[in-house]
């Protein structure tokens, strides 16, 4: 069973960085797609980000894009999003997700495994 767990969340001031985590573990094969996505109060769901295990190839949304990097360790155990100058719109819960198909696009309805989330708040 894939599990996925966010951690690094926080109250951070506007302008400052901050990197979270999603440690990952219970694949039984070597390609899939890991993504973040994060939600704000009242909006749907949003991806930012997304890697493939094949390749450590990258995307990014539009809004993601300048500011947010996605990244993994070596062993493919924690995958991390690097997310700088920071606004308040920016608050949210962030999740971690997986697609076992590695299709590479930030559909959430491609995602079969979520983390539980982590928050998220920018304050002015």
């Amino acid at each position: 069973e894939v599990q996925l767990v966010e951690s690094g969340g926080g109250l951070v001031q506007a302008g400052r960085s901050l990197r979270l985590s999603c440690a990952i573990s219970g694949f039984t094969d070597n390609e899939y797609t890991i993504a973040w996505f994060r939600q704000a109060p009242g909006q749907e769901r949003e991806g930012l980000a997304c890697i493939s295990s094949t390749d450590g190839t990258t995307k990014y949304a539009d809004s993601a894009k300048g500011r947010f990097t996605i990244s993994s360790d070596n062993a493919w155990n924690t995958v991390y999003l690097q997310m700088n100058r920071l606004n308040v719109e920016d608050t949210a819960v962030y999740y971690c997700a997986a697609d076992d198909f590695g299709s590479m696009l930030l559909h959430q309805e491609l995602f079969d495994s979520w983390g539980q989330g982590t928050q998220v708040t920018v304050s002015s």
